[in-house]
């Protein structure tokens, strides 16, 4: 970039989004003008996660490596400019890897900014949010196809609102390693991928097939790849059944997967398009898709359109959030109530505790689903409310702020948990937990009984002050703070109540 292009960045803050995908990492960047999102670079490197995943599903030191040296040329480029906005997300091979998280803190150190590893429903909502604010701004609903290196995603929705997502263990470079190990490219091998993808399929094709849709939309590399040669071919972008079944053909006619060619083809994606061309075929023939066009905007796209609220007038995290509290018919009135209390005491100890807005926020959504698990059973209802939080697609949470979900509704009763405590971010959960903890002792007051209270906070103490006699005339809540004494106690904090 030139100095004037650099000054112009300096002046002009930019917002950024990194796909660290299954077979390449990517990184957009763009600036905000007047509303729009504006791209100005695309960065992007094949560095085959995927591929370097063992049989017991860790990461070899080889991937971890290409993986790392791309992330240091992405924190190059970033370095001396300004973000306004930055987020970064693991995929597939990230979710898979047993020995993910000694990636990710080495990866965090190069990028000098956390990583979101997400779950495959959330990955496909994402996509959906790129594609859409690429294409027509109609009614009509749509079937996206999103084919990567370790998963598939698949979505159908209208305008910016996914009405069925799914991601399934289906990628090409997964597709490659299993089908076609060694590069052995045959009719046999290439009918194998085709029905392994069928049978992915089968279980939610129905329901696909029952929504319905008009148009069809494919996005990442594999159908950008099938896109790009027929268009090189003088076939036209669109993709159709009888012009994938002629690349068939002539895929078919090379021995050897790293042989492929076609006009268009990078030489990176010549030895995974056979099992990507084989996943897309299964996904026309289950879905009856006649044609389909190709979508610049993925899964990066849709992370900038999210992170910078454009997809709509909503908070994604707070429609999961309520749709959480339906399906497990939590209490409103009294959910709403210990969200009140929480927040109060969130807001009087804010400053001594050095706590942020997104702390404020994630108390905010334990609050409201810390008793989903009462809908199971009322013995230890804060294990299953955690249980089913941390193993639920929650749209809009990634793993780790779901992981910090499940904890905060574990530890809002009884004791502790040590899984808190052993937490790398274990202080701040703490003093959440703490926080929502009082908030439902509070809201045990029923009616106007409640009298002002405040809350003064030390490094690990927290002192709880009423009115003169306020303590004294409300026997039941005085008991009430000497169980939680105890509790907080074992663990070496302090509670005061007085």
């Amino acid at each position: 970039m030139t100095d004037q292009g650099r000054i112009e960045s300096d002046s002009q803050p930019l917002v950024a989004a990194i796909d660290l995908g299954s077979n390449s990492f990517h990184m957009i960047v763009a600036r905000v003008e007047q509303g729009e999102i504006r791209p100005i670079e695309r960065l992007g490197e094949k560095v085959q996660l995927a591929a370097g995943l063992s049989k017991d599903d860790r990461l070899s030191e080889q991937a971890m490596k290409r993986g790392l040296n791309c992330l240091a040329q992405f924190a190059q480029y970033m370095s001396g400019r300004h973000f306004k906005a930055l987020r970064v997300v693991g995929t597939n091979a990230l979710r898979k890897a047993k020995n993910s998280a000694d990636f990710v803190a080495k990866a965090e150190k190069i990028l000098n900014h956390p990583i979101e590893i997400i779950a495959g429903r959330e990955e496909a909502r994402l996509i959906y949010l790129g594609v859409a604010q690429t294409q027509s701004d109609d009614n009509d609903r749509r079937v996206v196809v999103d084919i990567g290196g370790g998963s598939t995603e698949l979505i159908v929705g209208e305008r910016f609102e996914p009405k069925l997502l799914e991601s399934l263990h289906m990628g090409c470079v997964a597709y490659t390693d299993r089908f076609f190990p060694g590069g052995e490219l045959s009719s046999e091998r290439f009918q194998s991928a085709y029905y392994a993808a069928r049978l992915e399929l089968l279980n939610i094709e129905q329901a696909y097939k029952n929504l319905g849709w008009v148009d069809a939309v494919g996005s990442s590399g594999s159908i950008r790849a099938v896109s790009t040669i027929l268009s090189a071919m003088g076939h036209g972008e669109l993709i159709t059944r009888d012009r994938m079944e002629m690349l068939k053909a002539r895929v078919l006619e090379f021995s050897h997967t790293g042989k492929v060619r076609f006009p268009g083809l990078k030489p990176d994606r010549q030895a995974i398009f056979p099992a990507g061309l084989a996943i897309l075929m299964a996904c026309f023939d289950a879905f009856d898709i006649e044609k389909m066009q190709y979508s610049e905007g993925a899964l990066r796209e849709g992370v900038l359109y999210d992170m910078l609220g454009r997809d709509r007038h909503e908070n994604v995290r707070g429609r999961t959030i309520s749709a959480l509290m339906e399906r497990y018919h939590v209490d409103r009135d009294n959910a709403e109530g210990i969200n009140r209390h929480a927040l109060a005491c969130f807001d009087q100890v804010r400053e001594d505790w050095r706590l942020s807005a997104a702390d404020r926020e994630l108390l905010n959504w334990a609050s409201l689903v810390c008793e989903v698990g009462l809908d199971i059973s009322h013995s230890q209802y804060n294990r299953h409310g955690a249980y089913l939080i941390q193993h639920s697609d929650l749209m809009g949470f990634s793993k780790e702020r779901q992981k910090k979900l499940a904890l905060l509704v574990q530890g809002h009763r009884r004791g502790i948990p040590k899984s808190l405590m052993e937490h790398t971010d274990s202080s701040l959960l703490l003093k959440l937990t703490i926080l929502l903890r009082m908030g439902i002792v509070l809201n045990h007051i029923r009616g106007n009984a409640l009298s002002d209270f405040d809350l003064k906070a030390g490094n690990y103490s927290l002192s709880v002050s009423f009115q003169p006699d306020w303590l004294r005339e409300h026997p039941l809540t005085a008991a009430d703070f000497e169980r939680e004494k105890s509790y907080l106690q074992k663990i070496g904090f302090k509670l005061s109540v007085s």
